[in-house]
């Protein structure tokens, strides 16, 4: 059950009713998601998107986790002896797990400190007269306290245990620990500094060799690198403020005169501070900075996925799937338009001429015979020969052949989801396989990757995984449910993230298919075994059934709505499928009659919205890119070259560029535009198209630095000369006819379905 502070708590902080987030809440406990509830529950919540309601969901965890802590400390102070009326009500009124804990601290069970010796030795009386600071003489107090067979031999051995007890009740003081964290979070100072001895070996880190700043500016992406290095004992770290400052606080606190007793407790001061304190607070500040950094990271992760998995879709095509190699060879597969594999094969087109022109011949057949309309190549090694290869042999002109993003294909040729899907085919024809579905539908096929595998952001693997992990399946959820999905063609991988199911559910309604056939309607699936109504309720209306029993089953119409749309329907005289295909009468409905308790005008909206377009796919329509036909390698490239480029990635330091050279290019985000960016995701996003100007080329470390800024002077890159005659090619350059400077084999092949792929972008 929900704790009712908690709703007041995050309305103040979001600044939204009680009652909105009381709904959600509600909605979480009995089992909704988070994109049903943003997308058919909009009147209980007043329209709060994926994104507010995330929120919600994610800090009623935080806070019943610190509830949790909570009742924990609770029981530990009650079974010690410690609890206090005073003392619960502390407890109960800390709002934060840090507030919490500096509560907790001076009675939780601890290890064995120089304090507690001290103590054992009898010495906290001594500790407390000096501590009160009453004008007393410490060594005369102190006289007392000296007992050989308690191991305080002298005067000093007592002063100095009494200063490690005083030392320890400063470190343990709320007041000091706030004041002193507020220090350390404001003006404390990360220093790296290289390992003597690890120059050479963490030559990548040599930037952070001698590099400080001030934790509150470092940007996520520097603190993970300094962590990662440090983790590999190239760099050491230390973080803090200047001492002065905070030993100041502590005096201002606790010294209470100029007497030989507050001397001692100056002493004891300066002792909590170096040998408590600090490493206390520099403990905290590193936890904070890693989960800032860690937040961050996986923020930048989480939007280029996004954007990743929401590229545009080719569409049913009937399509070749081409994972390109040298040696091995290239495997091509033909697919179907519902990405069935039809047919393998391994040509061989930068071996010798005469492999050259058999893989020419091979490649035409193969295009006629499956009647193929779109071309898909691996961007990985001979990518961009195996493109040029393939577009000399069948015209690109007639037939679009289109470089695609292999990353993370390897990850899933070997995986047990394709081991599952293909059982008799090797990793390399899989491997092709995904890549030709890739260019149908993106979303698709990446659902069946780990999300972490993509590679689209930064330090991926040096933040908190369980939180990554639960980031990106976020993303992949909302994605999924926000294109829809249509149920007889989906993957049980694709299924799995629909809302309300999981892989057991998704299972079950593949079997299900595979043992009638094609669902009719959306009601079919309620005799799916174990889909019980919450869960039909809560997938339904994302489950798209094309071409069945009812129109609005392709939509995104629940079926909870679909009396509204049929009472609709029946005022105006005519049919559900007449309100879809006809504007004129969608016009004449007034929303405002159909508004009901439990329906109002948000839902109503969205129905006709829905109705105007069934089933509308959100994604941008798929557009052909090609790279500049004159650059494959990194040797070609030249600084002030202007090329075609398509973003990769989009860090915080700024953006990677892939134009078509097998290593990506770095826009820093001083170069990404004219003006001042503060965030390179406010003027770059992962697929989008760019023209970029070549700055840098480092070929001994393989980099590239590119920059969207104009400049005069830009050069497109120049026009590559032809073989000389009779000269034999280099490996890296598509086959020529012996001696002729022409390709080899007979004419490209004409592609009969280009006008329909045409057509079919224009819509």
């Amino acid at each position: 059950m929900t704790n009712r502070s908690h709703i007041g708590t995050i309305s103040a902080e979001m600044n939204l009713e009680a009652a909105r987030i009381d709904a959600v809440a509600q909605l979480l406990a009995d089992g909704a998601t988070v994109p049903f509830i943003s997308r058919y529950r909009k009147e209980a919540t007043g329209s709060l998107d994926e994104v507010a309601v995330a929120t919600i969901r994610d800090r009623l965890t935080q806070l019943q986790d610190l509830d949790s802590r909570r009742e924990t400390i609770l029981g530990s102070l009650e079974q010690h002896g410690h609890l206090t009326d005073e003392l619960k009500d502390q407890v109960l009124a800390a709002g934060t797990m840090t507030e919490l804990e500096d509560i907790y601290l001076p009675y939780r069970p601890k290890r064995r400190t120089r304090a507690t010796i001290a103590r054992e030795k009898g010495l906290e009386p001594l500790a407390t007269a000096i501590f009160e600071q009453a004008g007393s003489d410490p060594e005369a107090l102190a006289a007392d306290y000296v007992d050989a067979e308690k191991d305080v031999a002298t005067i000093e051995d007592a002063l100095a245990g009494a200063r490690d007890i005083i030392a320890e009740t400063i470190n343990e003081d709320q007041q000091a620990r706030s004041r002193v964290r507020d220090l350390f979070f404001e003006k404390a100072v990360i220093r790296s500094q290289v390992v003597a001895g690890k120059e050479t070996e963490g030559a990548k880190y040599k930037d952070y060799f001698e590099w400080s700043e001030p934790v509150s500016t470092a940007p996520s992406h520097r603190i993970l690198a300094m962590r990662r290095g440090e983790k590999e004992d190239i760099l050491s770290l230390s973080i803090a403020p200047e001492a002065e400052p905070a030993i100041a606080i502590l005096e201002t606190l606790f010294i209470k005169g100029d007497g030989p007793d507050s001397g001692q407790v100056r002493l004891a001061a300066q002792d909590a501070y170096k040998r408590l304190l600090s490493r206390s607070m520099e403990t905290e500040v590193r936890v904070s900075l890693k989960e800032h950094a860690d937040a961050e990271a996986i923020r930048v992760f989480a939007d280029n996925l996004r954007q990743l998995l929401l590229a545009s879709p080719l569409g049913a095509k009937r399509v070749m799937g081409i994972d390109p190699g040298y040696r091995t060879g290239c495997k091509i597969v033909c697919l179907d338009r519902q990405g069935k594999l039809l047919h393998n094969d391994t040509i061989y087109p930068h071996g010798s001429e005469r492999q050259a022109e058999a893989a020419a011949q091979t490649v035409r057949n193969l295009c006629q015979k499956f009647a193929i309309e779109a071309v898909a190549v691996g961007n990985g090694t001979a990518g961009r020969e195996t493109q040029a290869f393939v577009e000399k042999t069948i015209d690109a002109k007639t037939l679009p052949v289109i470089m695609v993003n292999e990353s993370g294909a390897s990850i899933y040729s070997a995986s047990e989801i394709a081991r599952q899907e293909f059982p008799d085919y090797d990793l390399t024809v899989r491997g092709a396989v995904s890549i030709g579905r890739r260019l149908m539908d993106p979303l698709s096929e990446l659902v069946k990757i780990d999300a972490k595998s993509i590679g689209v952001g930064q330090y991926q693997h040096d933040v908190d995984q369980f939180a990554l992990k639960s980031a990106l399946d976020d993303v992949v959820v909302s994605c999924v449910n926000g294109v829809g999905v249509a149920v007889n063609q989906a993957s049980v991988q694709l299924l799995t993230y629909v809302s309300g199911l999981g892989p057991k559910l998704a299972k079950n309604i593949v079997a299900y298919r595979d043992e009638n056939g094609a669902f009719a309607s959306r009601d079919t699936l309620k005799k799916v075994k174990r889909l019980g109504p919450k869960a039909f309720e809560q997938c339904a209306g994302f489950l798209r059934v094309k071409n069945g029993d009812n129109p609005l089953d392709a939509s995104a119409v629940h079926p909870e709505s679909y009396a509204v749309v049929q009472r609709m329907a029946d005022d105006l005289g005519c049919t559900v499928a007449d309100l879809i295909n006809d504007a004129g009468l969608r016009k004449k409905i007034d929303l405002k009659r159909y508004v009901t308790d439990s329906v109002g005008l948000p839902t109503l909206t969205d129905i006709l919205e829905e109705l105007a377009k069934p089933g509308r796919d959100p994604r941008e329509p798929f557009e052909h890119f090609a790279f500049d036909e004159n650059v494959a390698t990194i040797q070609d490239l030249q600084p002030g070259m202007k090329l075609p480029g398509i973003v990769t990635n989009v860090t915080n330091f700024g953006a990677f560029v892939d134009v078509g050279v097998h290593q990506d290019g770095l826009v820093h985000i001083s170069e990404l535009c004219d003006r001042f960016v503060k965030n390179p995701a406010d003027v770059v996003s992962v697929q989008q198209k760019v023209t970029v100007s070549v700055l840098e080329v480092d070929l001994p470390r393989k980099r590239i630095s590119l920059s969207m800024r104009s400049r005069p002077g830009e050069k497109p890159a120049p026009k590559k000369k032809a073989a000389p005659a009779g000269k034999k090619r280099p490996a890296d350059r598509a086959p020529r006819g012996k001696g002729s400077g022409k390709p080899a084999g007979p004419k490209p092949f004409n592609n009969p379905f280009a006008e329909a792929f045409k057509n079919a972008n224009r819509r």
